[in-house]
């Protein structure tokens, strides 16, 4: 039976945590990046429903869509452009309270208020970025911060490995 990422009556650290813990044993040994990918995004998705969820593949030096869960999206974005060119350029996490405020942000949907894109970076490379975005103000923190980066590591440990 696969696992179900649904947890009730938690806090976020606490769903975080218990999100881990149930999610890194599925992925673990798999390492085709197309499947880890598209099954992160669902297993969010159920986890946390947020609006989108969804990884931008390096690719050709711009970042291409990849698996997702939500509405349609933009196909590609360039190197240092919104908050997910940015995240790459930078090679860091961008915790964007209101995309609005963001200089240069890309509105793949004028639904999205506020935005978190964790870069997936092995052997000092960011081969991915993971692009989260709300339908409210002020979703994210160093909490989601934190964690989401801890999954993006794991992520990269079993896809990007030498």
């Amino acid at each position: 039976m696969e696992p179900q990422f649904s947890y009730q009556n938690m806090d976020k650290t606490a769903r975080y945590e218990q999100f881990l813990k149930d999610f890194i044993p599925y992925i673990s040994d798999e390492h085709e990046e197309i499947s880890v990918l598209a099954n992160t995004t669902a297993a969010l998705r159920q986890a946390f429903g947020w609006f989108w969820i969804g990884f931008y593949l390096v690719r050709d030096e711009q970042l291409v869509l990849g698996p997702f869960q939500g509405d349609v999206a933009c196909y590609r974005i360039r190197y240092g452009r919104g908050v997910c060119g940015t995240a790459w350029a930078q090679a860091s996490t961008q915790v964007v309270p209101d995309v609005e405020q963001f200089p240069g942000h890309i509105a793949c949907s004028g639904s999205s208020r506020s935005e978190i894109v964790v870069p997936l970076i092995a052997n000092g490379t960011v081969h991915a970025v993971l692009d989260i975005d709300s339908d409210t103000l002020a979703t994210f923190d160093d909490t989601d911060r934190h964690y989401l980066e801890i999954l993006c590591g794991k992520i990269c440990d079993e896809i990007y490995k030498d």
